[in-house]
């Protein structure tokens, strides 16, 4: 199923938003295409209780040089859900390879927000072939920088959840507890089920539990560029140096963002995402 946003494309004009849904072996995965089809291809991979709709407001600013590639996680969004899955990060991993083979991409630059980090990590492992470089955004190393959240967490019984108890899970995802969080990323959690949440989260602790990112990544020899916003309340921001153990690592610190600085500030965002792009990014098409 495909669809695009608009009416007609007047000649030079960026070519429309493309939406569809690929039939994959573990269930159906949602994709969104922008930009100019024979770009350079990067991927975005969003994170935990999120979808393709979390970069937004950051994509306009990347479609003048890349073709730009979003997929719904298995779980999330208009993905399926299925309810017999773990949602292993590997089984994540290797669904996103598959999206980007069905598209006829040969070559990606994959960008990570959050635990999207540890699956753009896990691609890298899989398909060295496909992954030419990586960005990771508010990804941590490894759980030693997670920060516990205070608030409990929402009880199958609880499903779904209410507007307030979405807003006390979202609110560390920003820098200030004042934020507007957009209507879209609650609407983004409520519709994934209780299992995809849960599953998912255990997901991401259990890859980190057996080897730190930082290790992982020095082994694959990518480039890598790690941005993180200094008012994290998620993950340390101090744990960004840990990414320097990873030979010719970039770390860029964004001072007065928190979590999500691809919706806090996407033109900050997209300068340090774009410096190292233009640079990594290969054609690479059927």
């Amino acid at each position: 199923m495909t669809a695009s946003d608009g009416g007609p494309r007047a000649e030079g004009a960026p070519e429309a938003t493309e939406s569809s849904i690929l039939s994959l072996d573990h269930g159906d995965i949602h994709v969104c295409q922008d930009g100019p089809r024979d770009a350079p291809a990067l991927l975005l991979v969003h994170g935990s209780a999120s979808s393709t709709r979390s970069w937004d407001r950051l994509v306009p600013l990347l479609t003048g040089s890349h073709r730009v590639i979003r997929i719904d996680l298995l779980g999330h969004g208009r993905s399926a859900k299925p309810a017999d899955r773990a949602y292993a990060v590997p089984d994540q991993a290797d669904q996103a390879g598959a999206a980007l083979d069905r598209l006829g991409v040969e070559h990606a630059v994959v960008v990570g927000h959050s635990s999207g980090g540890v699956i753009a990590t896990a691609l890298a492992e899989q398909r060295p072939d496909l992954v030419t470089a990586l960005a990771l955004v508010n990804t941590g190393p490894s759980l030693d920088a997670f920060i516990a959240p205070r608030t409990p967490a929402i009880e199958p019984s609880q499903w779904p959840p209410t507007d307030e108890q979405l807003r006390r899970f979202a609110r560390t995802g920003f820098s200030r507890e004042g934020y507007e969080i957009p209507p879209e990323l609650l609407d983004d959690v409520r519709r994934m089920t209780h299992h995809s949440l849960t599953a998912t989260m255990r997901a991401t602790r259990h890859y980190l539990e057996q080897r730190a990112l930082p290790a992982r990544l020095a082994a694959l020899a990518k480039p890598v560029l790690v941005v993180f916003g200094e008012d994290d309340r998620r993950w340390r921001s101090s744990s960004a140096a840990d990414y320097r153990a990873v030979p010719g690592a970039d770390v860029v610190l964004l001072p007065g963002l928190g979590h999500s600085p691809i919706l806090e500030d996407p033109p900050r965002t997209a300068t340090a995402l774009l410096a190292f792009t233009t640079i990594h990014t290969v054609r690479g098409t059927e």
